[in-house]
């Protein structure tokens, strides 16, 4: 081995004489837990957010404009006449109400499409929305009539919709009748098999 060498091993050694190892316990952390859980938090937000906009399926475009005194209705293929009838004269047991006065379209959207998702799921048949005939609406006339109309037809659970009977509400309400919910129907088959 060099001068040069031997030199450059003792200054090295000489430079690391006060230099202790790190124990073994001593990490150094590259990030706060606090801020990444902080973090983690925000994104789930976000996207539960983001989830909560897509779960509700109903559109705010496409409205066709529905006069205030006009009857608005809607029958699936495969309905019976006699059980629409039944729906148009009001004579199904109104389990569920949902009322849209003093509420936003936004906010009667979110209503409309969490009342009938729940009621379904609860096995209720018939329900009554209270949208106003919206005479004085803006920007048109029956603004929530033109919506309820719009967004039940693009609901699974409705089966079939029409204007209420004037003890109800007449134009400015609507009965609405959800399909059977699968649980509904092996319940009425037990029923029936006993009876």
């Amino acid at each position: 081995m060099g001068q040069f060498e031997s030199d450059d091993i003792d200054s090295f050694f000489a430079e690391m004489q006060d230099v202790k190892p790190i124990a073994s316990d001593d990490k150094a952390l590259l990030h706060d837990p606090e801020k990444a859980l902080a973090e983690k938090q925000k994104r789930a937000a976000r996207q539960l957010s983001v989830r909560d906009k897509l779960a509700n399926p109903l559109s705010m475009e496409g409205v066709k404009p529905v006069p205030p005194d006009d009857f608005i209705h809607f029958q699936q293929p495969g309905i019976q006449d006699g059980v629409f009838k039944k729906l148009r004269l009001g004579k199904y047991p109104l389990e569920t109400n949902i009322t849209l006065s003093g509420k936003t379209l936004e906010q009667s959207r979110d209503l409309i499409y969490s009342t009938i998702k729940s009621s379904h799921e609860q096995g209720v048949r018939a329900l009554l929305i209270k949208h106003g005939t919206g005479e004085n609406s803006k920007p048109f006339p029956a603004l929530k009539k033109s919506y309820v109309n719009h967004w039940l037809k693009e609901l699974d659970e409705v089966i079939a919709y029409h204007t209420a009977q004037p003890m109800h509400g007449g134009f400015g309400a609507t009965y609405v009748l959800l399909k059977k919910h699968p649980q509904q129907k092996l319940i009425n088959r037990e029923k029936n098999k006993k009876g």
